[in-house]
């Protein structure tokens, strides 16, 4: 008999007697005694799993990010998720031929088909689809059709019974995680577990599904008790008379035993969160659930203002304030919160009596929260947050104004501010100046992103007011108490607030000299009590800026406002000087995007002054450049070009938008055309007809030609109608010679509605306008028609243009003297008598 079925007694006698033979080990190494292993290893378990349990973990995760991807509808991500998951899947192949593929890769198959087949019902869904998921919908549809072609009738099986597909799933779950806790103890077990293991997988291939999903359960608790069994082991040797009915499981056990550890397991499972719930609900004694707002993590409870009992002080005040401004810039925290806490911070202080000092060091810190709430620099603030920041600033204006002991500077450190001791002066760190320049830069946005034609738009530009008159009062506090570099900076914010305003009052001494930058403020009058204009204004302001400052820019965008003022008011020689002493335009250039968009602007004005003023000529030249680039609406900050959006990424037409110019600022494109061609027609028409047979003859503007030859290309002439098309006709009237055409053609109703009634003086530049097109049209006629007279009588052209005569003599005078008519003067007979080349 085989000595391993002996009783215990017979093999204890045995071992004795032959104690001193040399048994062979096994191959696996001796399994009675443990391993005796050292602290580390011990700590840090080796986890030994097998290819399908690694085939299905990866699986499992491509089918989770899937799920997630069809829940936020990135169609693209799961189009590439699809092919990752059938790489994987054929890999695994090889595994599941025996058990076909798993029930919960089935299940994704048909939750994904019907999930796309829910998309592309979804007509309205698919409109509002970007490129790349739409485009992606229609290559996942196909490859999923093509690919479930295989696999039809498991997924008519699971669409038919999905209840047993997801209990089945949940059934291998547990089968991988109790081989993968029992492959982790396999280094510490013994004989006795190996050989239970092995009896385990023998009886489960005999037992029907009944005895399967009881040993499933039984197998769910294995790795724990493998832990156990050196302890158990020396205890169970009384119990059994053999070794082989110590390894061998009873069918009572196996049947009885398992099912009831499941059970009992299954319920503590379910309980167990049930039981942390009820736990969560003792603590909260309310038992009422609290409402949060969702996004990201707020701060869950408020931080208290003070103890109660606490003694109020400077110290308790300042360490709070350092506490609520630690969060500030954090994922979590609660901007608005973070501001009324500050609020509430200023009305402790102000109740306890802790000075002016500690107020306005607190109110800094409001004015930079409210500036922090929006945090991409791209947005612009809420109308709320807008009037609070200005009513802030304009409280913060007054305490500085009620205590002038106090300094502020952004050079002092905050180990030598001074908030509580009275008998030294007051020192808080801080830049006033930098805030009101952040709250002009608001506002600038707030325009930029308001609709121009709206009602709001009006709403919001009535703040400019209140803005003004901010910029006026802290003027008058750096006055006092100021360096001359931050006047320079506060003198150029009001300066840019001024030079773009007509001052319908410049020149009248009986409408008050008010300057148009002034707001309804306390010091408003100030300056209005000496009746200074805005052009007395602008030349104070940019005449300390010429003198005192240090940089280049600030220098150069207060020329370009003065220039640009200037040439608003019709001031053209002073504009002209201080352009050409400046020399701006040989180096302008290098200058930054935003003074270059100023610099054109100005050009622009002083383009236009010079056409109110009849010079032709220098409208047209600073003109030229704008308007031959066929780009006027971008270089003028004004909009972007639809053909150039297209060569811009979405970052560069967000840097470019915040670089516009706001609409109450802007000038009138239409009107800026009309200039322009108008004062093309008057230098090219009579040059065209004096070099008529000229080969090389030259275009003065090539815009006006390219108009000219689009009226020439159109099949039927009917009535101009746009601006361009009464220029055009105007300019066929002139080569004719026929002045009042051409006059009816440029000053008419319409056009008088579209451009001429939008000058300040419109009567003046239609009057003007008469003058210039009867001038250049007699010196057409004489171009084109010097050839067919001898002799013309100066008297004839005189009513035939309706010019007096001193005027006509002196036009042909010039013209003879500039060698441009071939005639002489006749002054008894008053003719012009024309000589033959």
């Amino acid at each position: 008999m085989s000595r391993f079925f002996t009783t215990g007694s017979d093999s204890e006698s045995e071992s004795s007697a032959s104690g001193d033979e040399v048994t062979p080990k096994p191959a696996g190494g001796n399994y009675s005694k443990p391993l005796l292993l050292s602290e580390d290893e011990e700590d840090t378990k080796r986890v030994v799993r097998s290819a399908k349990d690694k085939r299905f973990e990866e699986l499992s995760g491509l089918i989770r990010t899937i799920r997630n991807a069809m829940k936020i509808r990135d169609v693209t991500r799961c189009l590439e998720e699809f092919e990752l998951l059938g790489r994987a899947f054929a890999k695994a192949k090889g595994l599941l031929e025996r058990d076909g593929p798993p029930r919960f890769y089935i299940r994704i198959l048909a939750d994904l088909e019907d999930y796309l087949a829910e998309l592309w019902e979804d007509k309205e869904g698919k409109k509002r689809m970007n490129k790349n998921n739409a485009k992606a919908l229609s290559s996942l549809r196909q490859k999923l059709r093509k690919y479930n072609r295989d696999y039809e009738a498991l997924i008519g099986a699971y669409k038919q019974n999905p209840e047993l597909s997801d209990e089945d799933e949940e059934k291998k779950s547990r089968d991988s995680e109790a081989s993968s806790s029992s492959s982790s103890s396999a280094d510490e077990d013994d004989a006795g577990s190996f050989l239970k293991k092995k009896d385990e997988t023998r009886s489960r291939f005999l037992k029907g599904e009944e005895e399967e999903e009881s040993e499933e359960g039984e197998a769910e608790g294995w790795g724990s008790s493998d832990t156990d069994t050196d302890s158990e082991s020396d205890e169970d040797d009384g119990k059994y008379t053999s070794l082989a009915s110590r390894f061998l499981k009873k069918d009572e056990e196996r049947r009885g035993g398992g099912a009831e550890r499941r059970r009992g397991e299954k319920p503590k499972r379910k309980r167990a969160p049930r039981s942390r719930r009820e736990d969560d609900d003792d603590d909260n004694e309310g038992g009422e659930w609290e409402k949060v707002k969702g996004g990201a993590p707020l701060v869950k409870e408020k931080p208290k203002m003070f103890a109660k009992g606490t003694e109020i002080t400077h110290a308790v005040v300042l360490k709070k304030l350092n506490e609520i401004l630690q969060a500030r810039g954090k994922k979590g925290t609660d901007r608005a919160a973070q501001i009324e806490l500050l609020q509430l911070l200023v009305a402790v202080a102000n109740e306890n009596g802790l000075g002016a000092a500690l107020e306005i060091k607190i109110k800094f810190s409001i004015i930079a929260s409210l500036y922090d709430y929006n945090p991409n620099l791209a947005t612009y603030m809420k109308p709320e947050l807008w009037q609070r920041c200005l009513g802030c600033i304009e409280q913060l204006l007054d305490e500085l104004f009620l205590h002038p002991e106090i300094f502020i500077g952004e050079n002092i450190l905050e180990e030598s501010e001074n908030l509580s001791n009275p008998e030294q002066p007051y020192r808080v760190r801080g830049c006033i100046l930098t805030l009101v320049e952040r709250m002009d830069e608001e506002f600038t946005k707030i325009m930029q992103n308001t609709d121009p034609h709206s009602q709001e738009y009006v709403e919001h530009l009535k703040d400019e007011a209140r803005v003004c008159s901010i910029i006026a009062r802290l003027q008058r506090y750096l006055q006092e108490k100021g360096s001359t570099e931050e006047l320079c900076r506060v003198f150029l914010r009001r300066v840019l607030h001024t030079y773009y305003k007509f001052d319908y009052g410049a020149g009248d001494p009986h409408v008050g000299g008010r300057s148009a930058l002034q707001g309804d403020g306390p010091d408003a009058g100030a300056e209005a009590a000496g009746e200074e204009d805005s052009a007395a204004l602008m030349e104070r302001l940019c005449k300390f800026i010429y003198a005192k400052d240090r940089t280049d820019r600030i220098r150069t965008c207060a020329i370009l406002c003065h220039i640009y003022h200037h040439a608003l008011h019709s001031r053209w020689y002073p504009a002209q000087d201080l352009m050409l002493m400046s020399h701006l335009q040989d180096n302008i250039q290098h200058a930054d995007l935003p003074v270059q968009i100023l610099y054109n602007r100005t050009m622009v004005q002083l383009g236009i002054c010079a056409f109110r003023q009849g010079l032709i000529k220098d409208a047209h030249n600073a003109l030229l450049d704008i308007q031959s680039s066929g780009r006027a609406k971008e270089l003028l900050g004004q909009g972007l070009l639809l053909r150039s959006l297209q060569e811009r990424n979405p970052e560069q037409e967000k840097v470019e938008k915040r670089r516009q110019v706001p609409f109450h600022m802007h000038v009138n494109l239409e009107l800026l055309e009309c200039v322009y061609l108008v004062a093309a027609m008057l230098l090219e028409i009579p040059y065209m007809a004096a070099h008529e047979f000229d080969a090389r003859r030259r275009m003065i503007s090539k815009q006006f030609h390219h108009q000219l030859r689009v009226g020439e290309r159109q099949p039927l002439l009917g009535p101009p109608e746009s601006m361009r098309e009464h220029v055009v006709a105007a300019s066929k009237a002139m080569k004719m010679g026929d002045w009042r055409s051409c006059h009816r053609y440029v000053v008419n109703e319409k056009m008088n509605g579209k451009v001429w009634d939008l000058f300040p003086e419109a009567d003046k530049v239609r009057a003007m306008l008469v003058r210039k097109i009867q001038e250049e049209s007699l010196r057409t006629y004489l171009f084109t028609y010097s050839s067919v007279y001898d002799s013309i009588s100066m008297e004839i052209l005189s009513a035939m243009f309706e010019l007096d005569l001193p005027t006509v003599h002196s036009i042909i005078s010039k013209m003879i003297i500039n060698e441009e008519l071939m005639a002489s003067l006749d002054q008894p007979t008053q003719t012009v008598q024309m000589h033959r080349t």
